[in-house]
């Protein structure tokens, strides 16, 4: 973060000092909310959760040099006080990009913002100095602490903004207004709580709303909810997608023999080939984001194409694909899932395991909840479970209670399947069975939402692959 004294600080969120012996005293370092991170000439930020309250580290915080706290209580040691920690967070986070000038490029969608983030970071860090969010930090907490990492040397600050509700991601492009606006899609990620796709479009076009008239906001041609959106900014739109009318536009999609996505990438200035190391088509339509947002920021296409071809995974659990020493192959996406991701994952695997089954492996899907689906949740259990027939998956074992179930009853209806399809109660059982059956050249998919926790099942699987000689990463 810039330097600011705890004066300005405490002025900029309304805050009053508390045991501070010097106003004067800056803050140059990291702006954290784990006590772990903290670093010599940093801000601890004091959240009361449900399971700790960081209130109780305060002094541990600045035992390990935080010049201060940010809290809702004085707690002993230097710290400023104030009504709302997370505002206060927000109000620091909006004077900072303010002062920096730094181009601020935001997105949003139902599905994919984490993976177009990280291309997007990867892509524009080659031109300058670049600064992205670790994980999935999309909220009124994450997106200001990513904001809070930008120093006068940043010259791109990449954001991703979710969205729980109407409302949300205006509050935070107020925080941090964008120039580029990204909308990826509108899904039904989170359909329970809005209520419909029409209120999650409402909710996804907030971003747009709020650019200013020489802003770009940047459209996926091919989701008719996001390119109608056009008409809700006075920015400049930029089409992307495989649509003809879509200036940056993906041509012959296809995936290789591993199930990586490879197109000839056209844009206004020229057209380039580009063969991915990501796995999964999804991916094309995530690449063709970045690509917009690179191309609005002066970048050749033969360059954005070769960055493509080389951008590989930034964070953990989203389709990471590590070949076990015994020849299986372990695809980790149990990060999260909608009814969209998990159909686009499958797909990946029908690809990764074509050339594995012409050799005598199989293909296994193992699959848990997806979360927040709301009065559709029956209905989208089922089509998933009835699509991994369909796809001709070898084997389906689905993990949990109810869902997990509509899952394997969805299989057994659409392909009247006896033992390909297995139901079973926790990862723990998962394990227990892939262990006894899986053998060389299977591929197995483990995806779920993130509250499931089927990255144990993954973790376990290559855990007993390591004690069997290590595995390697593709």
């Amino acid at each position: 973060m810039i330097s600011l004294s705890l004066a300005e600080i405490a002025r900029i969120t309304g805050g009053q000092m508390h045991d501070i012996p010097d106003a004067g005293a800056e803050v140059t370092g990291s702006v954290v909310m784990d006590s772990r991170q903290v670093r010599p000439g940093g801000l601890f930020v004091a959240f009361a959760g449900e399971r700790a309250d960081g209130h109780d580290f305060a002094a541990g915080a600045v035992a390990d040099g935080a010049v201060a706290v940010l809290a809702a209580r004085p707690v002993g040691v230097p710290a400023i006080v104030v009504d709302d920690v997370v505002a206060a967070l927000g109000a620091l986070a909006r004077a900072v990009v303010e002062r920096l000038g730094t181009k601020v490029v935001a997105l949003t969608g139902s599905a994919g913002k984490t993976s177009t983030k990280d291309l997007i970071a990867q892509l524009l860090q080659r031109h300058g100095p670049t600064v992205w969010p670790e994980g999935n930090l999309n909220n009124e907490i994450g997106l200001p602490l990513t904001a809070l990492r930008a120093d006068a040397s940043t010259r791109h600050l990449v954001l991703e903004m979710g969205a729980r509700g109407v409302g949300h991601i205006r509050y935070l492009a107020g925080l941090t207004p964008p120039e580029i606006g990204v909308v990826l899609n509108v899904g039904t990620a989170h359909i329970g709580e809005f209520g419909g796709r029409e209120q999650i479009a409402v909710a996804k076009g907030e971003l747009v709303e709020a650019l200013p008239e020489h802003g770009v906001a940047v459209l996926n041609a091919d989701d008719p909810y996001v390119s109608a959106m056009a008409s809700r900014t006075k920015a400049r739109t930029v089409l992307f997608g495989e649509a003809r009318n879509a200036e940056i536009r993906a041509e012959n999609v296809r995936l290789t023999d591993l199930g990586q996505p490879a197109f000839t990438l056209h844009t206004p200035s020229g057209c380039s080939d580009v063969t991915m190391r990501l796995y999964g088509e999804h991916h094309v339509s995530n690449a063709l984001a970045a690509a917009a947002v690179a191309h609005e920021l002066g970048m050749p296409v033969d360059e954005i194409a070769t960055a493509l071809s080389e951008a590989g995974t930034l964070s953990r659990w989203r389709m990471e694909v590590t070949e076990r020493a015994d020849g299986v192959t372990v695809v980790n996406d149990a990060y999260n899932a909608n009814p969209e991701s998990m159909r686009a994952a499958l797909r990946a695997l029908v690809a990764m395991g074509a050339a594995a089954k012409a050799k005598g492996g199989r293909t296994w899907a193992v699959l848990g909840e997806m979360a927040e689906l709301g009065e559709d949740s029956l209905a989208e259990h089922d089509a998933v479970g009835r699509l991994v027939v369909r796809l001709n998956v070898s084997k389906l074992v689905t993990v949990g209670g109810r869902e997990a179930a509509w899952l394997d009853m969805g299989a057994k209806n659409e392909g009247s399947w006896g033992e390909e399809s297995v139901h079973v109660s926790d990862a723990r059982a998962a394990v227990d069975l892939l262990r006894s059956e899986l053998r060389p050249g299977d591929v197995v998919l483990v995806k779920a939402s993130r509250s499931v926790g089927l990255e144990r099942v993954a973790e376990a699987l290559l855990d007993a692959a390591g004690a069997q000689g290590g595995a390697a990463s593709r």
